[in-house]
């Protein structure tokens, strides 16, 4: 899916990236938003990284960073080096699906956040996998991720489903305000 983009192409664009623990629908919904269509995924092992058109007037630069445990034990030192340096915004994907895994991804996020880099970054939660049966609502994974501690930054946090494409318009063009209002 790692589609490569020209240095020009990268800088006209705003540069958001995209994270989440692993399995949480990262590449599947960035896929599906691109595309429209469902894909079969494989664990994203490094990063994918794609411009999603919004509009006429709007296009972002998404960087989509591998969440499994050995990528995460190192995106503090490599994704801060590699990723986090000029990002405009980040998106951070939660199975919402997931109850058992949701304190990882509030260590995740609390961890990512407390870069340099990211100071006063807006920030884009997005409770995945709306699709499914007795998942969490968005008030329950905005607590959970203790999102109301998050002061120092602009935040929203939108249910979506990146296998139907529920919700991903909205998030995006969101995520594009937010940008423009930093």
């Amino acid at each position: 899916m790692g589609l490569l983009l020209s240095k020009r192409e990268i800088k006209r664009t705003p540069t958001v990236v995209l994270m989440g623990l692993g399995s949480s629908g990262k590449s599947t919904l960035l896929f599906r938003f691109k595309t429209g269509l469902v894909m079969d995924t494989s664990p994203t092992l490094s990063f994918n990284v794609v411009t999603l058109d919004l509009n006429k007037k709007m296009a972002l630069t998404v960087w989509d960073v591998g969440g499994q445990g050995e990528m995460r034990a190192n995106w503090r030192r490599v994704v801060a080096r590699h990723y986090l340096e000029g990002c405009k915004a980040m998106v951070f994907v939660v199975d919402s699906s997931d109850r058992a895994s949701i304190g990882d991804s509030q260590k995740a996020l609390k961890n990512v956040l407390s870069d340099d880099n990211m100071k006063g970054i807006p920030l884009m939660v997005l409770a995945n996998k709306k699709d499914l049966p007795n998942t969490m609502n968005i008030r329950e994974v905005s607590n959970q991720l203790e999102l109301p501690s998050y002061k120092d930054r602009a935040w929203q946090i939108q249910a979506c489903s990146g296998l139907k494409g529920m919700g991903l318009q909205q998030a995006f063009l969101s995520v594009a305000k937010l940008i423009k209002k930093s």
